[in-house]
């Protein structure tokens, strides 16, 4: 077959997410057309180890072929592709430091480049450029290295790190005597950490798709009902079968579904993405929506929310992965034309 585009999907990484987004690997391998398609996978192992054509199996011993990397020539298998997929969550994939290692390479790549890969990770920073532009997100404190735990939001609470996804870390603190146990189970996954108000409304996600004209898909609302026992949309919530339902469209009302869309793509815009978001955002039950974080990397599967979203859209999940492998080539050559 020749005429076929060229894809390297890249999943694994050294994150708690591993598993995570080895699973959304598959599924973009299953549903990537093969007479559209010719593509390798590079799965990189929980010590950062790079692996070729692995087959995406779980890495737990050393791999025999390693990709280090480059120095003063971009790894053989990115340079002999047409387009990048990094299939990958939290730190060290989602986070501006592999979008670098392909720019280095100037290969194209499907997601948003170094500068927004790395705001987005960081919630501190995220928020403050929404605050900055005008776009209502949810508040927060943010302790550093050294910072006394304090809470100036009352109770509940919620205790994050500021650069990890998938709820990793996270607690939800009901008590001021839980709040420093709270803060150090955070500062084991970062050095940073964020006291976030808690908001009592409807968890909202909207999905985003586009470059320079990006488009929100319908939202969904999350019910969590994970195993964790807790009440709120944990790992358990998010992974366990079972765990939550997505409800579309949200129960809530037309103009709170319009602001939802709206503030998405103003936050999709406002923080440099390009190619896919996925936003959270809360609707108060006064109407105000707030975001609450952009995930520039979101899970995966078919039966992800991202996807779910779009397919409710009315764009299937092999046609969504089609739109972000074009949106990848548009920008590239696009960025190919500034002189540097």
């Amino acid at each position: 077959m020749t005429d076929r585009i060229r894809v390297a999907v890249v999943a694994g990484g050294r994150s708690s997410e591993h598993e995570i987004s080895v699973e959304s690997a598959k599924s973009v391998i299953e549903a990537l057309d093969p007479q559209r398609y010719e593509i390798e996978t590079i799965e990189i192992d929980r010590e950062g180890r790079w692996a070729l054509n692995s087959g995406l199996k779980e890495l737990e011993r050393p791999v025999a072929e390693t990709l280090p990397v480059p120095t003063e020539t971009p790894p053989e298998t990115l340079g002999r592709v047409d387009v990048v997929l990094p299939i990958l969550h939290g730190p060290f994939g989602e986070d501006g430091t592999v979008q670098g290692l392909l720019e280095l390479a100037n290969v194209p790549y499907v997601g948003a480049g170094v500068t927004a890969s790395a705001l987005c990770m960081d919630k501190d920073l995220f928020k403050s450029v929404c605050r900055d532009k005008g776009i209502p997100v949810t508040r927060s404190l943010t302790l550093r290295n050294g910072d006394r735990p304090e809470n100036p939001f009352g109770y509940p609470v919620f205790v994050k790190p500021a650069r990890l996804g998938s709820s990793v870390g996270i607690t939800k603190v009901e008590r001021p005597e839980q709040l420093d146990d709270a803060v150090v189970l955070a500062r084991r996954h970062d050095e940073k950490v964020l006291v976030e108000e808690f908001v009592d409304g409807v968890e909202v996600e909207c999905g985003v798709l586009g470059n320079r004209e990006p488009i929100a898909s319908i939202p969904g609302e999350i019910e969590a009902h994970g195993f964790g026992g807790v009440d709120w949309y944990d790992y358990s919530a998010k992974y366990d079968e079972g765990g939550m339902d997505l409800i579309i469209p949200p129960r809530i009302s037309d103009e709170a579904i319009e602001r939802v869309q709206q503030v998405s793509v103003d936050a999709f815009i406002a923080s440099d993405c390009e190619g896919m978001a996925r936003v959270d955002c809360f609707v108060a039950p006064d109407g105000e929506v707030l975001v609450n974080e952009l995930n520039t990397i979101p899970g995966f599967t078919a039966t992800s929310v991202y996807a779910k979203l779009f397919e409710a859209s009315g764009i299937s999940y092999p046609e969504l992965l089609d739109r972000l492998i074009e949106l990848a080539l548009e920008r590239h050559e696009r960025r190919s034309k500034l002189e540097f």
